[in-house]
């Protein structure tokens, strides 16, 4: 059935392709139906800004979808929700702390699960934002490199909300250049406004919504 999802999807991947990353679908504003629809026209990560609204919709779907779909939770996590969260997400985009990192390791160890992570770094340092400083990154790494309960798959940034494409360039290069530099898999950044910038500079996770579904 062709959607307008679909539609949406198909001028995506005319500049994507090439770049072969992960679409995340950025469903945390859209409802269970729309997450089906967007599953139909062949995507099956979904991200969600809140641990609880994402259960909720995960329930509502069909057994088909959910068990073949893969969840991220890119919103900040609190602490008090990490452990509905762990096992719950495939990945989650947003750890900023040794102290987070510790807590999903917990849990996780409780649940015999390895959870996979990814580091969120403001390399733009906006105060309004969670993330570490890039500075940060190689302590944060280093102290939870023995943790066995999580995997660090790689790092995540949200660039500023600007039309100035060279900083937003400038920021996103420098993110490659530290997913190369510790040698991590994978790098998530670039939503609806600047993911072909995204994918130009290194990303491998895009995390769109409205360019998607609306």
């Amino acid at each position: 059935m062709y959607t307008k999802i679909s539609e949406n999807l198909n001028r995506i991947l005319t500049f994507a392709n090439k770049y072969n990353p992960t679409i995340i679908a950025v469903s945390k504003y859209y409802t269970a139906d729309k997450m089906e629809e967007a599953y139909r026209a062949g995507l099956n990560n979904f991200g969600e800004n809140r641990v609880l609204d994402a259960i909720e919709k995960i329930h509502l779907m069909k057994e088909e979808i959910t068990s073949n779909s893969h969840y991220h939770l890119i919103g900040h996590l609190q602490s008090n929700k990490a452990r509905k969260a762990v096992g719950v997400f495939d990945l989650i985009h947003s750890v900023d702390s040794v102290e987070l990192a510790s807590h999903i390791n917990d849990i996780a160890k409780q649940k015999g699960i390895v959870q996979k992570i990814l580091i969120q770094v403001n390399n733009a340092q906006e105060i309004q934002k969670f993330g570490i400083a890039p500075s940060q990154l190689e302590n944060l790494l280093d102290k939870i490199s023995d943790f066995d309960s999580i995997s660090v798959e790689g790092l995540m940034t949200i660039a500023p909300l600007t039309d100035d494409t060279v900083l937003i360039r400038k920021l996103f290069r420098e993110m490659y250049g530290l997913k190369e530099m510790y040698r991590l898999k994978e790098l998530s950044m670039g939503m609806s406004n600047d993911y072909k910038i995204a994918l130009e500079e290194g990303a491998t996770m895009i995390r769109l919504g409205r360019t998607l579904f609306e």
